[in-house]
């Protein structure tokens, strides 16, 4: 099925909502003082983000594409392969999904933020921290270096593993097979699609698992976000909302940290999606 871009946009607007709604809600419910997950863990923390993936991929795969993240859709343009002209669009839909669903979070959760003490616990339920940042000028040095890597690197698979979960999955051969023998590539694909849709969604399910098990083993400096969208739409959030509303203990939304969970991620998106080009496409 054919969709227009307007429904790309609203798709992306969506997905990137329900990519919050069950990531940080996630956080929410493990971090805030009261809630009956409170101290559940790092693992539930983990299910939350890559489930918030995975579902929306599952969704909405074949409608946008699912990029949730405009590190990805910059590192898709730039290797040509997605339009610039929707590269804006897209983005815009993605951080105001983000921002929409840490909205749904506060909603539901405003209770448990009014009885959190720990200011961390609150803004860490909206975006990244550096373990590293102890609350003094002398730790952000440290918390730009090893949170850099950190983004970076997690980025770079997540980006890398992405693409080719869905570009390279089993089955796929057996379009460009059909191709080579004469039969037209959508006749082709219609025709296989028994066989090879299977794999597409086994690929999807795998890119959940994929940030599940980036959370749980790289999660420990920062988070980590991956994402611009995911921290930057949240954060700005959190910036706005009154102490009325998240409690006392709010504290500062440590803008000194921001561009790092924005840059990284930009950069790794680049360099690992030229790179699976470069290498299979």
């Amino acid at each position: 099925m054919d969709f227009t871009w307007t429904v790309k946009y609203i798709t992306e607007f969506i997905a990137t909502a329900l990519l919050i709604i069950l990531g940080n809600g996630a956080v929410a419910n493990v971090d805030l003082k009261g809630t009956k997950g409170n101290n559940a863990g790092w693992i539930v923390i983990a299910f939350g983000y890559g489930l918030g993936v995975m579902m929306p991929a599952l969704m909405f795969g074949n409608v946008s594409g699912n990029h949730i993240n405009p590190a990805f859709t910059l590192g898709l343009a730039v290797s040509g392969l997605f339009p610039w002209a929707h590269v804006l669009p897209y983005i815009v839909a993605q951080f105001l999904g983000a921002m929409f669903g840490q909205l749904v979070v506060v909603t539901v959760y405003r209770p448990y933020f009014l009885k959190t003490e720990n200011p961390n616990h609150i803004l860490g339920s909206f975006s990244t921290i550096s373990s590293l940042d102890d609350g003094t000028v002398s730790s952000r040095k440290a918390s730009y270096i090893n949170g850099f890597l950190n983004e970076f690197a997690g980025s770079f698979v997540l980006f890398f593993g992405a693409l080719a979960l869905t570009k390279n999955y089993f089955g796929v051969e057996l379009v460009g097979q059909l191709v080579e023998t004469g039969y037209d590539q959508t006749a082709a694909a219609t025709q296989i699609a028994p066989f090879v849709t299977g794999s597409l969604a086994v690929a999807h399910v795998g890119i959940g698992f994929l940030v599940m098990v980036l959370v749980t083993s790289l999660g420990g400096p920062t988070g980590p976000g991956l994402n611009p969208a995911r921290d930057l739409g949240p954060r700005l959030v959190h910036h706005l909302l009154p102490k009325s509303i998240l409690g006392e203990a709010k504290p500062d939304s440590k803008w000194w940290y921001a561009w790092v969970p924005v840059v990284a991620p930009i950069l790794a998106s680049i360099l690992s999606i030229a790179l699976f080009k470069y290498l299979y496409l």
